[in-house]
């Protein structure tokens, strides 16, 4: 049944108007409530930039809500994809150039390169925020620029530790270590039994960042201070990369090179027994018949506590933003709104299969998160993230030396040898002091 615009605007009560947690409205009160906040301009259609889907039921449960909505309103969606090393530079040039996609999903704190060029969605956010809980405060932090929403706070892709259980258990090891120490001694004797692990050092958005980042962290070392003072210099950060660089000879060769599908594809031919990684590396054995037997000897964790004595995880975020010269803001707000809604958000949570965690609190119930023992590492991503610009405020210098690779490189360049744990620390201090002057 096809849905008119007036039928939408008579029938909607307002955002806002629910604080029930998790109302199941259809999917006519649900676009009636978002067009009745958002009355689309006439004629309006919309593009969209999204990155490439890992786990394909993700990207068919956001296609099969927006379908929906166009059918109801007539508005037309355009969903266009590129890889996640592409997605950055691609929406920095729209944002530059002022043309391009009406909304896009960008990467950790990228929407604070170019605030200036995004659609303030304050007042949407908040009212998602009433009906849904409230947003976990690192996801909002990263899409917010002086207490305003220059975009929506869409997912956390958790990043956990996936490994053999077979081969762990071959390695002399009853379960997987808790801490950084434990995992250098398994590492060792996994290597022994000719079953490398191996974690990505290359300049991978997801995995090249999250386990930099831990690394990092878990040894005490960090960017910058509460001030914004570049820090990174430090005892900490050189023990840290001290370990990687022992931690390294477990490693299969090559992970210096490495993007975000190289370490899925090592672990599904069988070349690795541990690595870092979304649910995404699961769900290519479990959904291959000829890999059945891996799937079932999969299982994931968190990564090991360090020295500090406690889980310092980066996670991936990405938020949802709209183009201040998008012809059609009040149809790309309409639409949003209207997938941020439960009975589609639930259902792309649902579709991505533990891949995407939600960022406002109410849906942390969803069924998928106890649905398969290996979810479990990913269902607490949003609440346990720390932001990259840790320990300093997020904003252009933090979203700057993120999009610099600075942490990446550093302990890429230790972990290979290629500089000293000594020299590489001088040299990312030197490169973020650039940006943090």
């Amino acid at each position: 049944m096809t849905i008119s615009r007036r039928d939408l605007l008579m029938s909607g009560a307002g955002l806002a108007a629910g604080a029930m947690a998790l109302p199941m409205l259809s999917t006519k009160e649900a676009i009636a409530q978002a067009v009745a906040k958002f009355e689309p301009e006439a004629g309006a259609s919309l593009r969209l930039l999204r990155w490439s889907p890992f786990v394909k039921g993700e990207e068919d449960a956001w296609i099969a809500n927006t379908k929906k909505f166009t059918e109801a309103t007539g508005i037309e969606v355009r969903i266009d994809k590129e890889s996640w090393e592409d997605i950055r530079p691609k929406a920095a040039v729209a944002a530059n150039v002022g043309s391009g996609p009406d909304i896009v999903w960008v990467w950790f704190d990228d929407a604070q390169q170019y605030p200036d060029k995004l659609l303030d969605v304050t007042d949407l956010a908040d009212g998602l925020a009433k009906q849904y809980g409230g947003y976990y405060p690192a996801c909002a932090a990263y899409a917010t620029v002086k207490g305003r929403f220059v975009g929506l706070p869409l997912a956390t892709i958790g990043n956990a530790v996936v490994y053999r259980d077979s081969w762990v258990k071959q390695a002399g090891f009853s379960e997987f270590p808790k801490d950084t120490k434990g995992l250098l001694e398994l590492g060792k004797a996994l290597k022994a039994n000719n079953h490398p692990m191996g974690f990505t050092l290359g300049h991978g958005v997801g995995d090249g960042n999250n386990f930099c980042h831990w690394v990092l962290w878990s040894h005490g070392g960090k960017m910058v201070d509460e001030g914004g003072k570049v820090v990174i210099n430090s005892p900490e950060t050189v023990a840290g990369l001290k370990y990687v660089s022992e931690l390294y000879k477990t490693f299969i060769p090559g992970t210096e090179s490495w993007l975000d599908v190289n370490n899925n594809r090592a672990f599904i031919a069988g070349d690795l027994s541990v690595t870092a990684n979304g649910v995404s590396v699961y769900y290519a054995a479990a959904n291959d018949p000829k890999l059945a037997e891996m799937a079932a000897d999969m299982r994931s964790t968190n990564f090991p506590v360090g020295p500090i004595g406690k889980k310092v995880e980066l996670h991936q975020t990405t938020t949802a933003c709209i183009f201040k010269y998008s012809k059609f803001p009040k149809a790309a707000q309409a639409y949003l709104a209207f997938m941020f809604q439960a009975d589609q958000y639930n259902a792309w949570l649902t579709g991505a299969s533990a891949y995407c965690c939600q960022t406002l609190k109410s849906f942390s119930n969803n069924p998928v998160w106890t649905s398969k023992p290996i979810h479990a590492a990913y269902a607490l991503a949003s609440e346990t993230l720390q932001p990259n610009g840790y320990a300093g405020p997020l904003g252009p210098k933090s979203a700057a030396a993120m999009a610099d690779w600075i942490v990446v490189d550093m302990v890429a360049e230790a972990a290979t040898g290629q500089r000293t744990p000594e020299e590489a620390a001088k040299r990312a201090q030197q490169r973020a002091e650039r940006i943090y002057r």
